[in-house]
């Protein structure tokens, strides 16, 4: 029995130690290691497609940082009849003006104005303005950038708006042909000499005349012994003296350039704006006519602005010119100085500006009749390879003045009812923002020959400064939660849409 366990022994032995045994186990190492190689390569390219991953997802942050939000400056939404406002517009924190139903947001990136392409002269392209339908927009000029649209209203809304128009009552327009006297009446009541003007301007009697002594005479409401043109003039002169002070020797010389006729001091074209017609302004915010509110929601179409701009911006205008009723060459807007503020933004302007001007990033001029013989639309400039101011006057005759010189100018349409015109009043500054005004935007109306010319005007207001545009819409926005919480005469008399109405 004990021999054959120690059989077993050495057998069980010998196949430990035997060849057979040997091999599988060798080939378990060979197997260890190459699973070792394939271990390494794994975790390798699992680092890889980690990284990958990490750097798309700070990729996709920053997309969304800087591309979320620029299409709406002021979003409003309506629940349940209540509206809110976020401001989206300003390189920098602006502080809340009031409380509102939701936080008022003002981000790190600037807000882009929206501008269609005009491609080239005659391009058209379809337009989804209204529900099931197109409209074609044609390129008329890329300077300015101006489009036509056909049948943008239909003629009952055209006849419509003449309608509300009438209803509402037309005045006679406050530019009219000087006369002699009329531009003797705009003259200085006084005539001072410039040491009289100096020592009213000076406060402070030191000798020496400060900004802050010009801006305090531009507030008061008795200067009729300086007219606004003149105190332009001195500011200007105060800004380019090394000092910032003007002497009384230095203030004679800039007050004596500015008493000078505007053609002779600077060389350019001075001719008065002059016009003829009868004008109104129709409001088209809640509680207007179905008609107005619907050809504001087209301008937000077509234009791809945010619906606030739009909202926010003046009443539409409308016009009837009769036989020889005309206006001549003249901008929509104005050009932004130091010393100027826009007018719709004035509630959160510079107290301190000399002058208020109209700041429209657009203009829509819709045609509501059809016109027998002349009431075109004239674009002086329209197109030219470069702008020059003297090119105006032509063998001693002003171009501007497009009653008598309607023909001479670069582009005409004739009024067709139910056909809308669009055009940029501005160039864009290269950042997405309204930058200066555009020079070839001059145009007037020819003198209509035979029959009416009935015409509604719709601006885009928009300052140039976006800080000043965003206050302002966060101003409105907290009056707007004001009245809803029964304060309605409150936002009703800061409120835009009835600047002109008085006017």
């Amino acid at each position: 029995m004990e021999d054959v366990q120690e059989d077993i022994i050495e057998q069980e032995q010998s196949n430990i130690s035997g060849k057979p045994f040997n091999v599988p186990f060798r080939s378990t190492r060979l197997h260890i290691q190459r699973s070792n190689v394939c271990s390494r390569a794994y975790f390798v390219v699992v680092m890889v497609f980690f990284h990958v991953y990490i750097l798309n997802v700070i990729a996709l942050l920053l997309y969304v940082h800087y591309n979320n939000g620029p299409s709406d400056l002021v979003s409003e939404e309506t629940s349940n009849g209540e509206s809110s406002a976020s401001v989206s517009g300003s390189r920098s924190s602006l502080p809340q003006t009031a409380p509102s139903t939701r936080e008022l947001h003002v981000e790190d990136y600037s807000f882009s104005l929206h501008r269609i392409e005009g491609i080239r002269v005659g391009h058209v392209q379809q337009v989804s303005i209204v529900p099931d339908r197109t409209h074609e927009m044609r390129t008329l000029s890329l300077k300015p950038l101006l489009f036509e649209i056909p049948g943008f209203l239909s003629e009952e809304e055209c006849r419509v708006v003449v309608q509300l128009a009438q209803l509402k009552g037309l005045m006679d327009s406050q530019s009219s042909m000087p006369s002699q006297e009329q531009e003797e009446s705009n003259q200085p009541l006084l005539l001072l000499s410039s040491e009289e003007v100096f020592s009213l301007l000076d406060l402070n009697q030191d000798g020496f005349l400060q900004k802050e002594e010009i801006l305090s005479h531009s507030r008061s409401q008795d200067g009729t012994w300086l007219s606004p043109e003149s105190l332009r003039q001195i500011l200007t002169g105060l800004e380019a003296c090394p000092t910032g002070m003007l002497t009384l020797g230095d203030f004679r010389r800039v007050y004596d350039v500015s008493q000078r006729p505007r053609q002779q001091r600077s060389g350019k074209l001075h001719s008065h704006f002059k016009q003829r017609n009868r004008h109104t302004w129709l409001y088209q915010g809640p509680g207007s006519h179905h008609v107005l509110q619907t050809l504001r929601k087209r301008i937000i179409g077509l234009t791809h602005l945010p619906s606030s701009l739009v909202e926010l911006s003046e009443p539409l205008q409308v016009i009837r010119y009769e036989h020889g009723d005309f206006s001549s060459a003249h901008y929509d807007s104005s050009s932004s100085h130091s010393e100027t503020t826009c007018a719709h933004t004035r509630l959160a302007g510079n107290a301190s500006t000399l002058t208020e001007v109209s700041c429209r990033y657009l203009t829509v001029s819709f045609y509501l009749s059809s016109v027998e013989d002349g009431g075109e639309i004239t674009f002086l400039v329209a197109d030219n390879r470069t702008y020059d101011e003297q090119a105006l006057v032509q063998d001693g005759v002003d171009l501007t003045d497009t009653q008598k010189t309607c023909g001479k100018g670069n582009l005409r349409m004739k009024p067709t009812t139910a056909t809308a015109l669009l055009w940029y009043n501005h160039l864009s500054d290269g950042r997405g923002w309204m930058g200066e005004l555009d020079e070839f935007s001059l145009h007037g109306d020819c003198p209509v020959r035979r029959g009416v010319k009935w015409v509604a005007n719709s601006w885009v207001n928009v300052d140039p400064d976006y800080q000043q545009q965003a206050r302002y819409q966060r101003l409105i926005a907290s009056q707007r939660h004001q009245a809803k919480a029964g304060m309605e005469d409150q936002y009703y008399s800061l409120s835009h849409n009835d600047l002109h109405l008085d006017l």
